[in-house]
């Protein structure tokens, strides 16, 4: 097996380990749910792996389900008999997703008391459920991500901005749930498992504030260029003349509980796992990688290289890009490209860098390799990796030397898996 070969096989086995039904199965297992003959059971939720959730709890379920709704991205859905998926924009919200927000409040504000309401949470909801406060409009919420996403802002701060914009974000979908039993089930896409952070905690107390949104929009040096109507909501929010998300301690979550069924740990320790049983030596070096990309990919490869080989080195969680060019790509590809320029020459490295949702950025592929023949081969291509970086067009510098990571769907979402192979296996 070729260093490639096993990456791809490592890559593959944290996959495996991510798959949501079985995760789904063991949280309702654990939870033992008393669902009350005289109440109805109803399913909502949002994100890359909600389909995927949404068919588990059905199974498990079956004709208690009365009743769901659950937005996904484009390809992310699934067979279902009584929940209805639908799909929306993602990284960028649109009306689509707007419209399928509304549907979801509608439900949730129908919700009784005796009724038990599942709500299904996964990494890209946020996107997929825009619900603006007039009169901040969709087109201007929408330009707000943009400018942040492309300033490299981290989803934490991302999530601050959107949900003191939202009607559904920051807890708001359980204001509008209440008095229901509300269940979360959270598979978990951002470091640390911060229920306020995933999917902007759509039925969790909310730790930021408006004043924290204005300062995330200046810490990115977008503010002057953020809609005027965004500006006066969060000026006046800051001010205390807007009503506050809700915060820990508020009445609406004394019947709503949340369950983190899956996070970046399984991913990685199955990475370790198989990577121990190709032969070679894996080092963990963090669930928590974070920072611009292409300075990570280079000090991965260092770290890598200083380990004798057989070495795997292993590293979750999630990179950011400032954009810089008008070029194509995602977090993991553009770490992928500069680590093949930091390789280049060298004969027995191979990086792998994918998205365990399987798409990285708005493109088809998870993420991509890189070895010591990348940048040569980019070259040969008639591409230049240099100029590629500089335009952030890790997508077209990949495709044309074949080291795309592609997956399709995946039905999942547990942050990225960073694979560095340092010799052959044993």
């Amino acid at each position: 097996m070729t260093p490639r070969e096993a990456a791809q096989a490592i890559w593959q086995a944290a996959l495996a380990a991510a798959d949501v039904r079985p995760l789904v199965q063991r949280a309702m297992e654990r939870l033992a749910v008393d669902l009350a003959p005289t109440g109805r059971v109803l399913v909502l939720g949002a994100g890359k792996a909600s389909g995927a959730m949404a068919a588990a709890v059905e199974t498990l379920l079956g004709d208690r389900v009365e009743d769901g709704f659950v937005v996904v991205k484009d390809g992310y859905t699934v067979p279902t008999r009584r929940v209805r998926l639908v799909e929306a924009g993602h990284p960028v919200p649109d009306a689509r997703g707007e419209r399928a927000a509304a549907a979801l409040l509608d439900r949730a504000r129908a919700a009784g008391a005796d009724d038990v309401v599942f709500v299904l949470i996964s990494g890209g909801g946020s996107a997929l459920l825009p619900a603006p406060v007039p009169p901040v409009t969709l087109a201007e919420k929408r330009a707000v991500t943009q400018l942040l996403l492309a300033a490299g802002a981290t989803i934490t701060e991302l999530n601050a901005v959107r949900k003191h914009l939202s009607l559904i974000k920051g807890g708001q979908l359980a204001r509008a749930a209440a008095p229901a039993r509300v269940i979360t089930l959270v598979l978990s896409d951002v470091i640390g498992d911060p229920l306020d952070v995933i999917a902007s905690g759509p039925t969790a107390p909310d730790s930021s504030t408006f004043r924290d949104a204005i300062a995330v929009l200046r810490k990115r040096e977008v503010w002057a260029a953020t809609p005027a109507a965004v500006r006066a909501r969060l000026e006046a929010g800051a001010r205390g003349d807007l009503e506050e998300t809700p915060k820990p301690g508020d009445r609406i979550f004394t019947r709503v509980s949340h369950h983190v069924i899956g996070n970046n740990a399984l991913v990685t320790d199955a990475a370790v796992a198989r990577a121990a049983e190709l032969g070679y030596r894996p080092t963990l070096l963090t669930r928590a990688l974070e920072g611009e990309a292409r300075d990570v990919a280079r000090e991965l490869v260092a770290r890598a290289r200083a380990l004798p080989p057989p070495a795997c080195l292993i590293a979750g969680g999630e990179t950011t890009v400032t954009v810089r060019g008008p070029g194509r790509g995602g977090r993991c590809q553009e770490l992928a490209l500069a680590a093949g320029l930091a390789l280049d020459g060298v004969d027995d490295v191979v990086v792998l860098a994918g998205g365990t949702d399987g798409t990285d950025g708005p493109t088809d592929a998870a993420g991509g390799f890189a070895d010591g023949t990348s940048a040569t081969r980019s070259r040969a291509a008639g591409a230049d990796p240099d100029a590629a970086l500089a335009a952030n067009d890790a997508y077209a510098a990949l495709a044309a030397t074949g080291d795309l990571l592609v997956s399709g769907p995946t039905h999942t979402n547990l942050l990225d898996l960073y694979l560095v192979l340092h010799g052959h296996c044993l």
